[in-house]
């Protein structure tokens, strides 16, 4: 199969070449999917997970792209809920080998079914981001209608995921950014906006939740404006910042067949709108994740037409 993989980490996207490789085999309680459409995480070559196994195995060269959607084309042994033919999205594991490919192994746990109306692009879009925003949101923040959300990033893949769902649930939105991503963040549902480059952030007040996508001196500014019994959400590693009277969580997105099923409907009906930002081959991949070009959204890469 055609695979793109990358051997140095030092090189980052640089180091990443379209090659063959064997096509995978399905495990106990996997499916091998043939993939239609893949997303990749920008910062998932620091990821230690990306390059070593469970037992901290070194395991280059490696496939990276965590996100995918496709169809199942074989089941390992005790593989149950899904069926060869049908057509599905989701995230695999980082210490296995990824979706940038024409085909992954997958544990058939960490996916959901496809509705046959939603495009390959679509499904691949949502999953890593959708998934994100949601967890953050209702398994760790447990916003609450009413609140009020500060949203880093409100116009980015995962920060308009957040926005539109927590827009859904009944809090007021706050979202930051760039100047120039304003009517986007104001289009996913922000209902103000702070342009971290002109506008001071602390003047908007106290908040209920922070969803951090940021780190460093945003994430510690955030946890100040944070109220009593309030939460500070992050998924930009491990950081020290602490609400005076309130939480900080750090976490890392799971795979839910649930959580999925409720992204897509949404996606579906129209109450979530993907970010896309730009769609690629994947035999133009290495270019474009190498390119100069900054694209605002999620880049997906239609690995067949």
């Amino acid at each position: 199969m055609k695979a793109i993989i990358v051997t140095d980490q030092a090189a980052g996207t640089a180091g990443m070449q379209l090659t063959q490789r064997p096509e995978p085999q399905a495990a106990i309680n996997d499916v091998v999917v043939q993939i239609h459409a893949s997303g990749f995480t920008g910062d998932e070559l620091t990821w230690p997970s990306t390059w070593t196994d469970r037992l901290g195995r070194d395991r280059t060269p490696v496939i990276p792209g965590q996100e995918l959607a496709g169809v199942v084309s074989a089941l390992g042994y005790g593989t149950t809920g899904l069926s060869i033919g049908q057509r599905v999205f989701g995230i695999t594991d980082s210490h296995r080998s990824g979706t940038l490919a024409e085909f992954v192994a997958i544990e058939a746990r960490n996916l959901a079914p496809l509705p046959g109306d939603v495009d390959y692009t679509v499904g691949a879009s949502v999953a890593m981001p959708g998934l994100t925003a949601w967890q953050g949101l209702f398994d760790h923040a447990r916003i609450q209608t009413g609140q009020s959300l500060l949203v880093h990033g409100a116009a980015g893949a995962v920060g308009s995921m957040v926005t539109q769902l927590a827009r859904e649930a009944g809090a007021y939105v706050i979202g930051t950014g760039r100047a120039a991503h304003r009517q986007a963040a104001r289009d996913y549902g922000a209902q103000e906006f702070i342009d971290l480059e002109n506008d001071v952030l602390e003047d908007i007040g106290a908040v209920d939740v922070v969803f951090d996508v940021f780190g460093g001196d945003i994430t510690k500014r955030s946890a100040s404006l944070i109220r009593p019994r309030g939460t500070l959400v992050t998924i930009a590693g491990p950081t020290d910042a602490r609400p005076t009277e309130g939480l900080t969580i750090d976490f890392v997105v799971v795979p839910e067949r649930a959580q999925l099923t409720a992204i897509i409907e949404r996606g579906r009906d129209g109450r979530l709108r993907t970010n896309i930002g730009n769609v690629a081959t994947l035999d133009d991949a290495v270019a474009t994740f190498n390119g100069t070009r900054r694209v605002h959204g999620k880049t997906i890469i239609r690995v067949r037409s």
